[in-house]
């Protein structure tokens, strides 16, 4: 086998390369495009995870943290094969210290699944999707068995081989590359990533900039509490007027004014 470095023979390599790429990627789009694609995708599914009905509709669930801070949690929910955005849903983890993925999906999923007598919360999926591995997969197996929802089909996709897992079942699942029903599960995790990502660095920045407070030569408990109060969030602290933060109780002009200094600096 011969690599080209330089000259000619590269430039028709990385020509060819993006070539695939770009019929890979107009593959891609046909799939979560059309709508015969998708059901066939569905299909397969079913067969291949020996799924009790076509999953029509499949809820994700990923964690984003790092080293365990400003872990969230997030659910996307696809329906006939189409992301349905106004059933996503965002959980700041609340009981789990430290960097223990297992313990946080443990803790998102057991607050969806208890609320599913409740109202949009009662519609339960044909799927329910985990970006992740045996370990993973075996997190949310013991949820749903704990409540009860035994019957509740999971599985989960790893990302280094994509690999499928599905309980009782000590091989996974491995979908040719060139499977539009790879390409489907493949989209919805990635959604629930750029979702839950999304959502971490949002409470990231926000719990960063709310120790900035903290940091505020003057600006003590009290006065910390008022702003957040007054204005919602360090952001509405941020974008707020130096006369409407010296409208607050306990602050003047001069301290409003190294508020917005400090806080400037890390827009």
């Amino acid at each position: 086998m011969h690599v080209p470095r330089r000259g000619l023979k590269k430039e028709l390599v990385a020509m060819v390369e993006e070539n695939a790429r770009h019929g890979m990627e107009q593959r891609r789009v046909k799939m979560v495009t059309d709508p015969e694609v998708i059901a066939e995708a569905l299909g397969v599914l079913r067969g291949e995870l020996s799924l009790p009905v076509v999953p029509h509709r499949v809820e994700c669930y990923d964690i984003s943290n790092i080293q365990g801070t400003s872990a969230v949690g997030s659910m996307v929910v696809f329906e006939q094969g189409v992301p349905c955005k106004s059933r996503y849903r965002k959980f700041k983890i609340r009981t789990v210290k430290g960097a223990d993925d297992y313990a946080m999906l443990r803790e998102v999923l057991a607050r969806r699944f208890r609320r599913a007598s409740d109202g949009g919360w009662g519609i339960l999926p044909d799927l329910v999707l985990i970006d992740g591995g045996k370990g993973q997969l075996n997190a949310v197996v013991q949820v749903v068995r704990e409540l009860g929802l035994d019957a509740l089909p999971v599985a989960s996709i790893a990302k280094e081989r994509e690999e499928i897992f599905v309980p009782g079942r000590e091989e996974s699942i491995m979908l040719p590359r060139d499977s539009s029903a790879l390409f489907l599960v493949q989209r919805i995790r990635d959604e629930a990533h750029r979702f839950a990502l999304g959502y971490y660095r949002k409470v990231h920045r926000e719990e960063a900039l709310s120790s900035v407070l903290d940091d505020i030569p003057g600006i003590g408990a009290k006065r910390k509490t008022a702003l957040l109060k007054r204005f919602g969030s360090v952001r509405g602290v941020r974008e707020a007027q130096i006369e409407e933060i010296a409208a607050v109780k306990g602050f003047t002009l001069p301290l409003s004014r190294r508020v917005k200094q400090y806080l400037g600096e890390y827009s």
